[in-house]
């Protein structure tokens, strides 16, 4: 019965046991290397240029990066943070705010922003969306005020404002404010998108707007009539001055002419006196002569002499 127990089976059953155990530690070994492997690759991490690397132990900042590369940090005990370093765009939401004549406007601000110290940021902002959400209850308050300076016209009229300083003081007010709460952050630039009416009172400012601008058109007419009219008026007292130097001219002309034809004429007939009278008694003709003139003349009458032919 022994010999049965002893079988050659048993035997080879018994050879064959710490083969299955070099295996099973074999696999074992290989798996702990992947998880480790898993591990490391985990806590390896490329950082870019444009971006800040926090690293965290136990809650608290340990390390800020701020040069691009491969990093690692500790495994289980550390994590990363990541954060923007370029600047960054956040559209501010439009606000109601009153301006010195109590209009009521709504106002539309967008606002470039970044962040300047990591550590900062992340101990009194935690996040980018808190640090937007600061800079919206900040910026509001701000505008408001500054605006309020300014009356309605002045901020929608972009030939006579001062919207343009108003931005850059609502700027260096926020700045001074971020600094001195430490949140590591700052303003970029910001800029006015635009403007407009509550839809309360939005139609009767449209008229109003619509009246004062038919009302300054037809001011603008009658300044254009009665400037056209004093054109008008000056250029006829032109021409009377240009015609009357030109009559005055040409009398002056025809003048001369006459005394010029006067004096060849009387050149002409000085040479023969003959001639003289029966040229000015020829030129009578043409006067007291026609068809239906009856003639009565004297025997000794001049006309009557060259009538005949003496």
């Amino acid at each position: 019965m022994k010999y049965k127990e002893d079988s050659p089976l048993e035997i080879v059953r018994e050879e064959q046991s710490p083969k299955k155990v070099r295996i099973r530690k074999s696999t074992l070994f290989s798996v702990i290397l992947f998880v480790l492997m898993i591990s490391f690759l985990n806590n390896i991490f490329i950082l870019k240029p444009d971006e800040y690397g926090v690293i965290k132990q136990f809650g608290k900042i340990v390390k800020v990066i701020d040069s691009p590369g491969l990093q690692i940090k500790v495994p289980f005990i550390q994590e990363k943070i990541i954060l923007p370093k370029h600047v960054l765009f956040y559209d501010v939401p439009a606000t109601e705010i009153n301006t010195l004549d109590k209009k009521r406007i709504v106002v539309d601000y967008y606002t470039l922003w970044k962040i300047t110290d990591p550590a900062q940021m992340l101990e009194t902002l935690k996040t980018t969306y808190a640090a937007e959400s600061r800079l919206s209850d900040i910026m509001y308050s701000n505008v408001r005020n500054e605006l309020g300076k300014l009356e309605y016209g002045e901020i929608i009229n972009p030939l006579d404002n001062n919207r343009g300083n108003v931005d850059l003081i609502v700027q260096e007010s926020v700045n001074e404010i971020l600094r001195a709460n430490e949140n590591g952050i700052e303003i970029v630039d910001i800029q006015m998108k635009r403007i407009d009416l509550p839809p309360s009172n939005e139609e009767s400012v449209y008229k109003r707007m619509i009246s004062e601008r038919e009302s300054k058109a037809q001011e603008y007419l009658s300044q254009g009539d009665a400037e056209a009219t004093k054109i008008m008026a000056n250029a006829d007292r032109e021409v009377q001055e240009l015609i009357a130097k030109a009559k005055s001219k040409a009398e002056q002309v025809i003048a001369e002419g006459e005394k010029e034809a006067a004096r060849i004429y009387n050149e002409a007939y000085g040479r023969d006196a003959e001639f003289f009278r029966l040229y000015t008694t020829l030129e009578s003709y043409k006067t007291t002569i026609d068809n239906e003139t009856v003639i009565i003349l004297p025997m000794n009458s001049p006309y009557f002499k060259y009538l005949i032919g003496e």
